[in-house]
């Protein structure tokens, strides 16, 4: 390649400029080329400015403008990236986008590709809050342990909030719907604008200090984080955690979270939900009354029934007194018989009892003459057994005797044969142990001699 020669990336066409500058190129590879240089040398960035041209497409996307005093740029969020914003930008809105600076090939024209969208401001404001949060919170203002729970039946509710709120209205319908005979207290204050923190926080000292209320609301409609700011100062925050009467946070939409919220003994999502969570219903309780009512003169009349029933039994005992004694004369007599009865019975059940024992013992007394009689025939008849066996084992012996007499070598000494043994009292059965200078031991009938050898002459024949 030479010096002057050129190449695009992120193309298929490669073009190499002659040092003329006469080269070619597609019109699409050069756009191609200017939409990798930005990328690559525009990093993602927060970009601030005026929306303008908002346009909603069928397919989700969103396409507008953002402009300042002096410039503006074309700008694409994609549906993906759309249905996460937390708003719908409107014409005229100043917003901050989080985009990739990108060309649009096809008509070559600039454009930010936005990832995230924000109200100007909101992430200052938002970083305010988070750090405010952990102050707070590490102080523990919010610890459970200090939340106290809200009355089961308010007397007297009060609210912090402005007039002009439609939260007001909608808190103030509830409560008359759902609880017509509690008495409502308003501390009015305005809910946004420069010292609105420090108003809100005076009427929760007021409600305070006049002591006229069992709970208080603090509420406001929704809005954007500047919106409800005040809701997120320190000043608010201390009061409500602060106040000796329960507090109850309705401040925003479900998805809005104020310091407020985190500061207030309960955090409802709404204002409405507020008033529902600090009222009884009306029908409800009435509802409650009337069956707790009837329990009670259910209970009434079954206790008057068991007293009249036990009034009656009373009634039935008494009686005059010689009927009493007449009673208890009869009674006396029956007692005296059945004492009677009672002392003559052990004596019958001890005679019956003493009449079996004595049969029972005549029947199991042994008889001693019969008893001598099989003695003395079991007696003759082990003897008669023991001398047939002791006759039986002689025989057994003397016939024992007789093999052991056939089968012992003294009855062969005595036929003229002798046993030799070595000195070490092995028998010598062959000619080829015996050694001339040697002795052995000859075990004769009638004796033992122990001979020395001289000589030995072997004998061919093995006769006797």
């Amino acid at each position: 390649m030479t010096p002057d020669s050129r190449s695009f990336p992120d193309s298929t066409y490669a073009y190499t400029a002659s040092p003329g500058g006469d080269g070619v190129i597609p019109v699409s590879a050069l756009n191609r080329a200017i939409g990798a240089a930005l990328e690559r040398n525009f990093p993602l960035c927060w970009i601030s400015g005026e929306v303008s041209n908002f346009t909603r497409a069928a397919s989700g996307h969103w396409y507008f403008s953002i402009k300042d005093s002096s410039a503006q740029i074309r700008c694409v969020m994609f549906r993906g990236r759309a249905q996460y914003a937390e708003f719908t930008p409107r014409e005229g809105d100043r917003i901050e986008v989080r985009a990739l600076v990108t060309m649009y090939e096809p008509r070559g024209e600039l454009q930010l590709n936005v990832e995230a969208v924000r109200r100007t401001g909101q992430g200052r404001l938002y970083e305010a809050f988070l750090r405010l949060k952990a102050q707070l919170e590490a102080e523990g203002l919010f610890d459970p342990e200090r939340k106290r729970s809200l009355p089961a039946h308010p007397r007297a509710i009060g609210i912090v909030t402005s007039l002009q709120a439609a939260a007001l209205r909608d808190v103030l319908s509830t409560l008359a719907r759902r609880a017509p005979h509690v008495r409502v207290i308003l501390y009015p204050a305005p809910v946004q604008g420069a010292g609105a923190a420090e108003k809100l926080a005076a009427m929760v000292e007021t409600a305070n200090q006049r002591g006229e209320i069992d709970v208080l609301i603090v509420c406001r409609g929704g809005g954007s984080i500047e919106d409800l700011w005040a809701f997120n100062e320190e000043i608010l925050a201390r009061a409500i955690a602060e106040s000796r009467v329960p507090v109850i946070s309705g401040v925003g939409h479900e998805t809005d979270f104020t310091i407020a919220d985190f500061a207030a003994d309960l955090r409802a999502p709404t204002p409405t939900a507020a008033a529902e969570l600090v009222s009884p219903q009306r029908a409800v309780l009435l509802r409650d009354l009337e069956q707790r009512h009837t329990q009670l003169s259910r209970v009434v009349r079954r206790s008057l029934e068991q007293r009249g029933q036990q009034l009656d039994w009373l009634a039935r005992r008494l009686v005059s007194p010689a009927q009493r004694l007449a009673r208890q004369r009869e009674q006396l007599l029956q007692l005296a018989a059945r004492l009677s009865s009672a002392g003559a019975r052990p004596v019958r059940d001890a005679r019956a009892r003493f009449a079996l024992a004595q049969l029972r013992w005549r029947r199991a007394r042994p008889d001693a003459q019969r008893a001598q009689s099989v003695v003395a025939q079991l007696a003759a008849g082990l003897r008669k057994g023991f001398s047939r066996r002791h006759e039986q084992r002689q025989a057994q012996l003397s016939e024992l005797a007789a093999k052991t007499a056939l089968l012992s070598p003294v009855r062969t000494f005595e036929r003229g044969y002798a046993a030799l043994l070595d000195a070490q009292g092995r028998a010598v059965r062959s000619p080829a142990a015996l050694k001339p200078g040697r002795t052995v031991t000859v075990y004769l009938a009638d004796g033992v001699a122990d001979l020395g050898i001289a000589d030995v002459q072997p004998r061919l024949d093995g006769g006797l």
